[in-house]
């Protein structure tokens, strides 16, 4: 049995009871198949490192239910560990070398948390399991919002920009901020002017968006799909390369805004686990991908699909690593 691994930084050590024992993946689980997937695995932790209710939080427990459901994995654990951004998580994922039983879902947010929060730990770090979807973003209002089209919002923003208060869920450096960044550019407004407010994960920027707290939020759809539908909240435009299914809403490109932008979620591991813990890793993904379950999910969630695993997601990582980091040194936040 492996030593349990934990994270002993003081700063959280002491509210965290969430620590990883025994066995790494492949060594809990029992029988194995041509993907290299030792299953059911055991003792699988899934990390969200921001609040519960965001989109990693979502998608996390979204992933977690088909894996067990498809007998993938057993009892897979989902816990929250916010904090900078997720620079928090970050840092325990980093510092649990070897430790094959955690992992932790993150995305694009993360990447511009690490150097907007000047983190000593980097995503390129982890070991890289799989990038899993992709998501346009939306701009949303709540039902009470004096803006109906974005054609409103644009010429008020325009108008004063400090005056209205932007919001998203992820920190300075991520797709909540970097999305309203880029409208800012697009519609002909200078981006240092933007009032951006950053809340620590989509749970905490529903109530802001719902209380009328805000002039408008930029975030992924797919979180708010509920009060989207009940009419609490009002989409403007989405910023994909095409409509949103279940959100009517114009694109940008539709209102004559010329952005397309898209975020992205996937899941690593902490450096340095073994070759049977990565292979044991990806083939349950690959498993829950290739699952019914799992297009369903896709479905109601109105996630695009977007799998890559191993090297070719690592790749990907290390691309949007520098891409990020260069825009946040032009900004002068990084």
């Amino acid at each position: 049995m492996r030593q349990i691994r934990a994270l002993r930084v003081a700063a959280v050590a002491a509210g965290i009871a969430l620590m990883a024992t025994g066995c790494g993946a492949t060594g809990k689980s029992t029988g194995s198949d041509s993907t290299g997937a030792a299953g059911p695995i055991t003792g699988l932790q899934i990390m969200v490192p921001n609040t519960p209710g965001g989109g990693y939080d979502t998608t996390a427990r979204a992933a977690a239910k088909v894996l067990d459901d498809e007998k993938i994995s057993t009892n897979t654990e989902v816990f929250n560990l916010a904090g900078a951004g997720g620079t928090v998580g970050l840092a325990r994922i980093v510092n649990e070398k070897g430790n094959g039983d955690l992992t932790m879902l993150m995305g694009l947010g993360v990447v511009g948390a690490s150097y907007t929060n000047k983190s000593e730990s980097k995503l390129t770090e982890t070991t890289p399991l799989a990038k899993l979807i992709e998501e346009p973003g939306a701009i949303m209002v709540s039902k009470d919002s004096p803006y109906k089209t974005i054609d409103d919002l644009v010429t008020a923003w325009k108008a004063n920009p400090g005056s209205i208060a932007v919001g998203g869920g992820s920190s300075p450096g991520g797709p909540d901020h970097l999305l309203p960044m880029q409208l800012a550019g697009a519609v002909g407004i200078d981006a240092t002017k933007v009032n951006f407010v950053s809340y620590d994960g989509g749970g905490d920027l529903l109530p802001a968006i719902l209380g009328n707290k805000l002039g408008f939020a930029a975030s992924g759809a797919g979180e708010y799909l509920q009060q989207i539908k009940s009419g609490e909240i009002r989409v403007l435009a989405t910023s994909g390369e095409n409509r949103l299914e279940g959100v009517d809403a114009p694109t940008l490109k539709e209102s004559n805004i010329d952005l397309v932008f898209t975020n992205w979620r996937g899941i690593v591991a902490p450096p340095g686990i073994s070759e049977d813990d990565k292979k044991s890793l990806i083939g349950a993904l690959e498993k829950m991908h290739a699952s019914t379950a799992w297009k369903e999910t896709l479905k109601t969630h109105s996630w695009t699909d977007a799998f890559v695993t191993g090297d070719e997601f690592q790749t990907f990582l290390t691309d949007q690593d520098k891409r990020v980091a260069d825009v946040l040194t032009k900004l002068g936040l990084a």
